[in-house]
């Protein structure tokens, strides 16, 4: 059966008040769809899981979605703060959020712990660190195998993943290039995994090239396709990182009347993404790359 559904039945049936949602992408592959999805359902109570959590998370922060998170940097990335963020943090407002800090390597191991249903995962990297100081999740014990000490984290096991992708097909199967951050990581991780994607192709597509299958079908649970779902992030091929926006986004989001009249217009005034895309239209024009093709790949046939 197909997997294929909207986003709006996506989010309506498989994000649960109080879930905890990863939405992953490193700089590239970020579902702010999916988060504007989850504002304009006035989804509550969610702790949001993401190695970077910028824009896409101030967003769901402004909007008073997010009650905790769990992250390794929080910023805009090139431009400075977070204003969303920095407001819930310093002044609890719209609400105020708890906070689980880890260093990029020690979320990517609570994933990994997460993907292999280990108890915990061990790291060298927090020596010399204060984060193990101000947050107990990090610990230290004695290797079972030296004199040494070593750290651990806990495993990372969303509710939810929500994963952006070039393409996939109706089963789920899910093709990635360009950086793929802990794409993989995360929807093994998780419960309930949602990926969206800029095209739906055949299962030939996907066989004819296994080895950009990232995702496999069998742990996905929708696929729902939306293209420019991941603006204004980038998909490697498709469409270029709107630096523009990022910039832009230090100044809306430094009123709360400005960010929420962004919202308003941008997230509650529109029913859909495909509306999105057809207001933002003739910005996303310009966001079009070039073609850089690689070579292509014999993988032999089995006689």
């Amino acid at each position: 059966m197909s997997k294929v559904i909207s986003m709006y039945d996506a989010i309506r049936e498989l994000v649960h008040d109080g879930d905890t949602v990863a939405i992953e992408g490193f700089t590239h592959l970020i579902c702010f769809a999916a988060a504007h999805e989850m504002i304009r359902q006035r989804k509550t109570e969610l702790t949001l899981c993401r190695l970077t959590p910028d824009m896409v998370y101030d967003q769901m922060i402004a909007a008073g979605v997010c009650k905790k998170l769990v992250f390794s940097y929080a910023g805009n990335p090139g431009v400075g703060s977070l204003q969303a963020f920095r407001r819930a943090v310093e002044k609890g407002e719209p609400r105020a959020i708890e906070l689980d800090e880890f260093s990029h390597f020690g979320l990517v191991a609570r994933y990994l712990a997460g993907a292999a249903r280990l108890p915990f995962y061990p790291l060298n990297s927090y020596a010399g660190s204060d984060l193990p100081k101000v947050n107990p999740q990090i610990r230290e014990m004695p290797s079972p195998f030296g004199e040494e000490k070593i750290y651990v984290v806990p495993p990372l096991n969303p509710d939810v993943a929500i994963l952006h992708a070039q393409r996939a097909d109706e089963n789920g199967n899910t093709q990635i290039w360009g950086l793929t951050g802990v794409q993989k990581e995360a929807a093994f991780a998780s419960q309930r995994v949602i990926v969206v994607v800029e095209e739906l192709v055949s299962a030939d597509v996907i066989r004819a090239d296994p080895n950009r299958t990232m995702i496999p079908g069998l742990i996905v649970d929708a696929v729902v396709v939306e293209p420019y779902g991941a603006h204004p992030s980038y998909v490697q091929g498709k469409y270029d990182r709107d630096n523009a926006f990022y910039v832009e986004w230090d100044t809306i989001s430094r009123e709360v009347s400005s960010l929420n009249a962004w919202l308003d217009e941008w997230v509650y005034g529109l029913s859909s993404r495909a509306e999105y895309v057809e207001k933002m239209r003739e910005r996303l024009e310009k966001l079009k790359p070039g073609d850089a093709y690689a070579e292509p790949i014999n993988y032999g046939e089995y006689r």
